[in-house]
C-alpha cells in the first residue's frame, strides 16, 4: 500500500481543486511527510518548506493557478509547490546536476511564474503582473508570498508604496510571518476577525460608508481615524493600511479551516489586499521545530534520527576562518565592527555576535543599507567589516561605488561564496564579483589560495586606508591551519609557487591548487597572484619575457575578470606572449556538485590541460 495515497492523486493543482475540502488536511499531512523523507535524501531547504505546507495547499486550492499568478519571495519554500504542480517524482534529483532547481524557474514549469532566489522581489514582480493584467483587460489574481525577514528590505516597501496607489488591480500580498514577532493567534477569535474583515458584508458596509461620509469630509475623516484606531488595537495592520492595502489577519497559517475561507473571501475583492499569516518553521517535524536554523538548509541525513554531529573533525571552512579572524581582530582593535545583511550563520558571525554584541550589526535583508551604514561608520573612524555573499553584494553596487569607493573609505568587504557554490545554482554563484569590482577606482581586491592566506589578507584589508575586498570560496580549502600571528601582505605582490618553462600559470584564489597540479604535469611556472587589483605587473612583465604562453585561471566570469586585467597589462609590454584566459563562460551555470560544475566549464585539471593543449600544441 502506498505511503502517500492522497498525495499521489495530485499531479496538478486542478486535481487538488477537485478534492473534497475535508480531505485537504490528509493531503497536508502526507505532503509534510513526503517533504521530510525527500529532502533527507537530497539535501536542501527543510524548515521553511515545512512551514508553508498548508499555505501552499490553500493557495492552489482557492486560486486558478497558473492563470492566477503566485510569486514566491526568495523561493526556497516552494518544494511543496513543486510537488503539487507535477514535479513530485522529480524531487529525487532536487538541486542535482540535471535535476530540478531548489528555487522557482520560469523555464521549469508554467506554475513558476517568476524566477526568485534573492529576497524581497515578489511584491514588485506581482505588481507588474497585476498592472499588465489590468491594462489587457484580463481578470487575473496576482499573489506575492513574502516572509517577514524579506519585508525588512527597502525594495518591498518601494513596491508597497507603488502598489497601494494603483487603481483597478487585483493584487494580494501575503506576509508569511514565521518568526513569531507577533503573539501567536489563539482560539476562534482570530479566525472570526479575519473572515469577517475579508467577507462581503464588512467590505460592502465599508464602501457604502465611504460613499455616504464622503459628502461630509469632517465626518469621513473622523470615521477613518476611529476605524484605524480600533483596528490598530486588534491588528498590526495600520502600517499596511496607510500604504493603501486592505489588511486582514493575522491568522494561523497552519489552519486550513481559517486559510481557505479567508482566501476565498479575499479572492472576490478588488484592489490591493494584504493578508498576514503566522506560520512556524519546521512545523510538524519536532527536530526542525526545536532547531529551525539547523534544519534550514540541510545535507543528506536520516530523518528518523535527525542530523548528527560529525565525529571526525572537519577541515576549517573559509567562513570559519573569517569568523575566527574577526573575533581576534576585534579583540585587538576597538575600531573594528562587524556588519551583515541577515547572514549571521552563513557568514560565520555567530561567535562574533556572542562575544562582541555591542559591535555586531545585523541590518536585516538590506544590502544597500548595509554598505552605506558601513560607510557612515568609516567616516567616524571605525573599521567596518561587511560580511556578505558575493551574489548578494551585487544588490548594493551603487552604494559600493558612490558611498564607499568614491570617498575612499576604509570599509572591508569579506566576500563569501566567491565562485561556483554548487546546489543553489545560478542565482547564488559568485560568478561576477571580480569583474564588477575591478573596474571601480580605489578598490583593492584579494583572493586567497588557502586558509592561512585568507586570514592574512583580511588583516591586510583592515590595515589598508581604503576600500578592500577579500573574496573566498564556499567550503574548505587545502587544509592549511591559519597562523595565529597576523602579518600584512605587501600590496599588489604575487607569490611564485613553482618555476617551470615555456608556460606560466597565473592562478587566482581557489584555482591555485589545481594550477599546481597542472604545473607539475606540464613543468610550467605557477604563480599565486593573490591580488586582482593592484596586479603584480612587474612579475607579469618578467614572465612575459621568459615564457611563450601565459594562462590565467579564475573562478569568475571571463568577461572583465582577472584574466582580462592580466591581458591588459600584457598588451602594454613590448614583448607580448600569447595569453590564454580560462574562467567561467558567458552563460549562467546550473546547479550541481561543485566538482561537476568546474568540470563542466573546463576548470578542473583535465579541462585545463585540454585547453592548453589546444592553444599550445607545441608543448606536447
Amino acid at each position: 500500500m502506498s505511503q502517500f495515497p492522497n498525495l499521489e492523486r495530485i499531479d496538478s493543482p486542478a486535481d487538488l481543486r477537485a478534492t473534497d475540502r475535508r480531505d485537504l488536511g490528509l493531503i497536508a499531512d502526507e505532503l509534510r511527510a513526503f517533504l521530510i523523507e525527500s529532502v533527507s535524501k537530497t539535501g536542501g531547504h527543510l524548515s521553511s518548506n515545512l512551514g508553508t505546507v498548508e499555505l501552499t495547499i490553500a493557495l492552489h486550492y482557492v486560486f486558478n493557478t497558473p492563470e492566477d499568478r503566485i510569486v514566491w519571495d526568495v523561493g526556497h519554500q516552494t518544494y511543496g509547490h513543486k510537488i503539487l504542480t507535477g514535479r513530485r517524482q522529480a524531487m529525487d534529483n532536487l538541486r542535482r546536476w540535471g535535476g530540478i532547481s531548489g528555487f522557482p524557474r520560469r523555464c521549469e514549469s508554467e506554475y513558476d511564474t517568476f524566477g526568485t532566489a534573492h529576497s524581497s522581489t515578489s511584491i514588485s514582480a506581482a505588481l507588474g503582473m497585476a498592472v499588465a493584467a489590468r491594462d489587457r483587460g484580463e481578470d487575473r489574481q496576482c499573489i506575492a508570498v513574502i516572509g517577514d525577514g524579506a519585508m525588512s528590505a527597502g525594495m518591498a516597501f518601494e513596491a508597497l508604496n507603488n502598489g497601494g496607489d494603483m487603481e483597478g488591480i487585483n493584487l494580494l500580498v501575503i506576509l508569511n510571518d514565521n518568526e513569531m514577532s507577533i503573539s501567536p493567534p489563539v482560539g476562534a477569535l482570530t479566525k472570526i476577525l479575519a473572515r469577517l474583515m475579508s467577507g462581503s458584508t464588512y467590505n460592502t458596509a465599508r464602501r457604502v460608508g465611504e460613499r455616504v461620509l464622503s459628502k461630509a469630509p469632517s465626518m469621513a475623516e473622523l470615521a477613518r481615524k476611529v476605524e484605524e484606531h480600533v483596528k490598530g488595537l486588534i491588528t498590526p495592520g495600520t502600517l499596511f493600511e496607510e500604504f493603501g492595502f486592505h489588511y486582514y489577519g493575522p491568522i494561523d497559517g497552519h489552519d486550513l479551516d481559517a486559510l481557505v475561507p479567508t482566501l476565498q473571501n479575499i479572492r472576490k475583492l478588488k484592489g490591493p489586499q494584504f493578508l498576514h499569516v503566522i506560520t512556524r518553521k519546521g512545523q510538524g517535524y519536532k527536530l526542525a521545530e526545536a532547531d529551525p536554523i539547523l534544519y534550514h538548509g540541510v545535507s543528506k541525513f536520516d530523518h528518523n534520527s535527525g542530523i548528527q554531529s560529525s565525529k571526525a573533525p572537519a577541515k576549517l571552512t573559509y567562513t570559519q576562518v573569517f569568523g575566527d579572524w574577526l573575533c581576534d581582530m576585534a579583540a585587538s582593535d576597538p575600531r573594528v565592527v562587524g556588519i551583515t545583511p541577515a547572514m549571521r550563520e552563513g557568514s560565520g558571525l555567530v561567535r562574533f555576535a556572542r562575544e562582541f554584541p555591542d559591535r555586531y550589526y545585523d541590518v536585516g535583508i538590506a544590502e544597500q543599507h548595509a554598505l552605506t551604514f558601513a560607510a557612515g561608520m568609516a567616516c567616524e573612524g571605525y573599521r567596518p567589516v561587511v560580511a556578505i555573499y558575493s551574489t548578494f553584494l551585487q544588490r548594493a553596487y551603487d552604494q559600493l561605488i558612490h558611498d564607499i569607493a568614491l570617498q575612499n573609505l576604509p570599509v572591508v568587504l569579506a566576500i563569501d561564496r566567491g565562485g561556483l557554490v554548487g546546489a543553489d545554482g545560478a542565482t547564488h554563484h559568485g560568478a561576477f564579483d571580480l569583474s564588477f569590482l575591478a573596474c571601480i577606482p580605489n578598490m583593492t581586491i584579494m583572493a586567497p589560495a588557502d586558509e592561512n592566506e585568507c586570514r592574512q589578507m583580511l588583516y591586510t584589508a583592515v590595515c589598508h586606508d581604503g576600500p578592500t575586498a577579500v573574496r573566498y570560496p564556499r567550503g574548505s580549502g587545502a587544509g592549511i591551519t591559519p597562523a595565529t600571528a597576523m602579518t600584512a601582505l605587501p600590496l599588489g605582490k604575487a607569490e611564485l609557487r613553482r618555476r617551470g618553462s615555456k608556460i606560466a600559470l597565473l592562478a587566482f584564489g581557489s584555482m591555485v591548487g589545481t594550477a599546481l597540479a597542472v604545473g607539475e604535469e606540464l613543468d610550467a611556472t605557477v604563480v599565486n597572484m593573490r591580488f586582482i587589483k593592484p596586479l603584480d605587473e612587474a612579475l607579469i612583465a618578467e614572465l612575459a619575457s621568459t615564457h611563450e604562453l601565459l594562462v590565467t585561471l579564475e573562478e569568475n566570469a571571463l568577461i572583465g575578470g582577472a584574466g582580462a586585467e592580466v591581458a591588459r597589462a600584457v598588451d602594454a609590454l613590448p614583448q607580448r606572449p600569447r595569453v590564454l584566459r580560462l574562467g567561467l563562460p558567458d552563460r549562467f551555470i546550473d546547479h550541481g556538485e561543485q566538482g561537476q560544475l568546474l568540470a563542466s566549464v573546463g576548470l578542473d585539471k583535465t579541462g585545463i590541460l585540454a585547453s592548453i593543449a589546444k592553444a599550445y600544441p607545441g608543448n606536447s
